[in-house]
């Protein structure tokens, strides 16, 4: 049969023979055989919209993201239908997200594009626009939208409005377990952990009900649940309860469950609750969550920068450089640091972490000089960097420093503590006079401020106080007396009273008038306190009579010997004392008076053998006796007197 012939014989299929096929492919989500429908479709009808969009989703369905933004571009030069929705979220998907929320642009109004939109924002870290978004969809009806709303306002910091939400929405939080776990987020936020905490186990109950219905297995039920179960040790760690906390989270580390988001936010809890105890452990589990790529760049491993938030990525990466810190490694710290302002632009944690490597490298002024250049770039978050710069400065002996960081944060400037810690660091740098301004500054900004509890008085005393200590009695003098006529303070009287003593003995002695007199003081003789050294603080009481208290003080006290027993030796009877011990006792025996040298046998010289015989011993005797009496023929007659010591040998006659 001829070829022509042979391919009009065979069946041709039609359209709707394909698109019920594609229908049945897709309700088997059989997406590769939808692809492969949807193509034979569109080889049929080219510019079949439905194909089209078949094609697309099946394509995402089948996480064929980059397949799909490739058919977008070819069919939609081919035909005239707008893929900008699925555009829009294969970039979301990519990650793409500025180029994502550009997409979207157009579709105002549409309810499924502004869902989008509030997750490439929320992705993004605005939260204020996606919380916006999620108000203008209220009116429409998307299931669990609650949920997310409510996730959203946690986020964005906006937890004192969640209760008013869900009162509006008029729901429970215990609706659902999602909704439940998201208030529950929002109790933490407000600090109110008991409440969350019974919230949390709620959230577990419904939720393990729930998904019984639905005939999960038990790992899988696990693994929905593991946020609530990460939350809970959360809750129990800022509790203070460490054992239960730690129990919680090696719990789930252990049964390895396949959220890798849980298990993530679990190890880096874990890590932060045993700070420096075991900085190997932690460094090791750190080391799988983060990859390093070429240069300085770092980034999460399963897909989990799209998965975690800012401040949850944020916390893993800080982790880290404290582990690296305390484990020594310079090196890599601070190529970590160098790489945490690229990745998280809009927070301040990465600038203090790169000050302290470089305090860890005794490179202080390096450290002051990146805290002060993001502090004069960023107003709104430079508090916490200028208290951080001040005490960097503080330690590494610059005082100047630290105190022009401390004057430039407004909100505590004029505080009593900060005050005082100015001066301070003022008077240690040798500025007198910048820690005198610092005083007035402060005075004045408490006169005006409509404070209840006014610290006007502790400031103008110590300001009274500095200014006398450093010689403006006049200035010291008129605080005193501002304090004396707004605040009445008997203290402020003394004081102005001392002060004027130096200058204005008249206005001292008409202040002196104002002072009450002592109860019990009759009199005082200045002569006699003059010859004292002065008085001392009586611990019974207050003294009756100033007079007396002098008159007792210098009389003098007889200092009574403490009488010990003395020690006998053991066994001694200090009553039957027996003779008198000998007084020679402590000489060596040889040099007291009663020794007796020992006496050698006579006998044991005897020679033994044959008549005539002459020990060696003998012999040598002899001749030693002889020649010591050839010497002595020479000698005074004192020597005779001498006594002679005992000698050792015994002196025999040499037989002949």
């Amino acid at each position: 049969m001829a070829p022509k012939a042979a391919a009009a014989a065979s069946p041709t299929v039609s359209v709707e023979d394909l698109f019920t096929s594609l229908n049945r492919h897709i309700q088997r989500s059989e997406f590769h055989l939808a692809v492969r429908v949807s193509d034979q479709v569109l080889s049929i009808a080219p510019g079949d919209e439905d194909a089209i969009r078949c094609k697309v989703v099946a394509l995402i369905k089948n996480d064929k993201i980059d397949d799909a933004l490739s058919a977008i571009e070819k069919l939609s030069r081919k035909s005239s239908i707008d893929l900008t929705f699925f555009k829009a979220y294969c970039l979301y998907r990519q990650n793409k997200l500025d180029e994502a929320l550009a997409s979207l642009k157009g579709h105002n109004g549409d309810s499924a594009a502004m869902l989008l939109e509030s997750q490439i924002l929320f992705r993004l870290g605005r939260m204020d626009a996606c919380v916006s978004v999620y108000q203008n969809l209220q009116k429409s009806k998307i299931d669990s939208l609650e949920i997310n709303f409510v996730a959203a306002l946690v986020t964005a910091g906006r937890a004192t409005e969640v209760q008013g939400t869900i009162e509006s929405l008029r729901l429970k939080p215990t609706s659902s377990f999602e909704l439940a776990y998201n208030v529950a987020c929002s109790l933490i936020e407000r600090n109110k952990l008991q409440d969350a905490e019974q919230l949390l186990l709620s959230a577990r109950r419904i939720g393990q009900e729930t998904l019984m219905e639905e005939n999960l297995l038990d790992d899988d039920i696990e693994t929905e649940l593991a946020p609530v179960a990460v939350q809970l040790g959360y809750v129990q760690q800022v509790l203070g309860n460490n054992p239960e906390a730690l129990e919680a989270y090696s719990t789930l580390i252990k049964k390895n469950l396949a959220d890798e988001t849980s298990l993530a936010v679990a190890k880096s809890n874990l890590i932060a609750l045993k700070g420096p105890k075991d900085v190997s452990d932690g460094l090791r589990k750190l080391d799988k969550l983060i990859v390093k790529g070429e240069g300085p760049t770092f980034s999460l491993a399963s897909g989990l920068d799209l998965k975690l938030s800012p401040k949850q990525r944020e916390a893993i990466y800080v982790n880290r450089l404290l582990l690296l810190l305390h484990s020594n490694k310079l090196d890599q710290a601070r190529e970590l640091a160098s790489a945490l302002p690229t990745m998280f632009p809009k927070s301040i944690m990465p600038v203090l972490l790169q000050a302290a490597v470089h305090v860890r490298e005794n490179k202080a002024n390096k450290a002051e000089e990146i805290l002060g250049n993001f502090a004069s770039k960023f107003p709104d978050k430079s508090n916490t960097v200028l208290l951080a710069r001040a005490q960097v400065a503080a330690s590494a002996g610059h005082p100047q420093i630290a105190a022009e960081s401390l004057l430039k944060i407004q909100d505590i400037q004029h505080m009593p503590a900060t005050t005082a810690t100015i001066v301070a660091l003022k008077e240690r740098a040798g500025d007198i006079d910048g820690a005198d301004a610092v005083f007035d500054s402060a005075i004045q900004w408490w006169s005006n401020a409509m404070a209840e509890d006014n610290k006007l008085a502790v400031i103008m005393r110590e300001a009274a106080l500095f200014k006398l200590r450093h010689g403006k009695k006049n200035e010291a003098a008129r605080l005193f007396e501002e304090l004396i006529k707004t605040h009445k303070s008997i203290d402020a009287l003394v004081g102005l009273i001392e002060t004027a003593a130096h200058t204005d003995v008249a206005k001292a002695e008409s202040y002196e008038k104002q002072l009450k007199p002592l109860t019990g003081l009759k009199g005082i003789d200045v002569d006699g306190l003059e010859k004292t050294s002065g008085a001392k603080q009586v611990d019974n009481g207050p003294i009756a009579g100033i007079p007396e208290a002098y008159e007792q003080k210098n009389k003098e006290k007889t200092k009574k010997k403490r009488k010990r027993k003395p020690k006998y030796p053991k066994g001694f009877d200090p009553a039957n004392p027996g003779p008198p011990p000998d007084p020679e006792r402590w000489l060596p025996k040889r040099e007291r008076s009663s020794f007796r040298p020992k006496r050698k046998d006579k006998r044991a010289a005897q020679v033994r053998g044959s008549q005539g015989a002459v020990g060696k011993e003998a012999a040598n005797t002899v001749s030693s006796k002889s020649s010591q009496t050839t010497n002595s023929k020479g000698t005074s007659q004192n020597a005779s007197t001498e006594q002679t010591k005992p000698s050792s040998k015994s002196r025999k006659k040499s037989r002949n």
